[in-house]
């Protein structure tokens, strides 16, 4: 099977974990062109990778017929733009998280692949831990029993100097706060086990800790679907930084998944210990603190739904739910 021929857009902050990722699938795929309009950060990952050729002409990535995907680590407020050029290639697509800055322009994403035919593929990479994929298959083997009550947990810290970077923090680039950009990561995973919220009440502060434009101290609550009922909580204040926590009880059990270690007690006596692999977290000031294995899955995920016809794990439809329920709990707080 020929190798899957790839290129980045965008080498910012994410670009260095898919870069090692690419070059441990390096057997499977290979990246072609990672381009960036700035000289410097073209020249800064030559550097650190020197295998991977860059590029400052977007316009040849979309022309070249060779390139069967794409991967965009780009601002969220670009990205809109850029799944259309690429639906206009026929070139599947593997977007960093959130979609876009807004709902409709997120639809607008997941619409615009849908009617190309291209596969989009969401950066959520937690769905990856080994944890989990292991409270997945309890969910869905229904060991828990039913769903009476899933909440969640999100205590990051970022201090104001990340927010001091041109854009971060606004709604014109980013499109909101700790909820889309640090939040969306555990909503998305609490979504996938627990269903699709409803009855949202909620509170949404910007603290005296941060000078921002968007949120960074969030609490709700909600109901489920399915009749359990949750709580929300999420910032970026939290200092130095906790891992997210997941806890679903149900009348079977109770599991709690803290970062990536997933610990689960039934009432028939089992219990399950699952992860703790150590593989880091973005909870502290440094957001990128942590290994790239997860991205390595997410890519290796895309490769076999490209060539094999393997489902994705995480689809641009799965990232929509995970922004509506952020929609409605911000506008809840309104």
């Amino acid at each position: 099977m020929t190798k899957l021929k790839v290129a980045i857009i965008g080498l910012g902050m994410a670009a260095g974990h898919h870069a090692r990722s690419l070059l441990d699938l390096s057997d499977r795929i290979e990246c072609v062109a990672a381009y960036s309009q700035t000289a410097a950060r073209r020249e800064t990952f030559a550097a650190q990778y020197p295998t991977i050729p860059t590029t400052g002409d977007l316009d040849a990535i979309f022309a070249d017929t060779s390139i069967e995907a794409v991967l965009i680590l780009t601002p969220p407020s670009s990205h809109l733009e850029l799944v259309e050029r690429c639906a206009a290639a026929k070139k599947h697509i593997l977007l960093e998280k959130p979609l876009d800055i807004s709902f409709e322009r997120s639809e607008a994403i997941v619409r615009a692949a849908r009617q190309a035919g291209v596969l989009l593929a969401m950066v959520l990479q937690n769905r990856f831990r080994a944890a989990a994929l292991k409270l997945d298959e309890i969910v869905k083997s229904e060991r828990l029993g039913q769903l009476i009550e899933a909440s969640v947990a999100i205590r990051n810290w970022r201090p104001q100097s990340y927010y001091d970077v041109e854009g971060r923090g606004t709604m014109a680039r980013d499109g909101g706060g700790v909820l889309l950009t640090q939040g969306i990561h555990t909503v998305d995973l609490l979504l996938s086990y627990a269903g699709t919220p409803k009855d949202v009440s909620s509170f949404v502060r910007t603290s005296p800790i941060h000078s921002m434009e968007t949120e960074d101290l969030v609490t709700a609550t909600f109901a489920f679907e399915n009749g359990a009922i949750g709580t929300l909580n999420a910032t970026t204040c939290a200092y130095p930084g906790l891992p997210e926590r997941i806890e679903l009880l149900g009348t079977h059990g109770t599991a709690v998944l803290t970062g990536d270690t997933l610990k689960a007690a039934f009432m028939d006596g089992t219990s399950i210990t699952e992860g703790g692999e150590k593989t880091g977290s973005g909870a502290g000031a440094n957001p990128m603190a942590f290994g790239h294995e997860m991205h390595r899955a997410l890519i290796g995920n895309f490769i076999d739904a490209i060539r094999k016809g393997a489902p994705l794990r995480v689809t641009g439809e799965d990232a929509l739910k995970a922004h509506r329920f952020i929609e409605q709990i911000l506008a809840a707080g309104r």
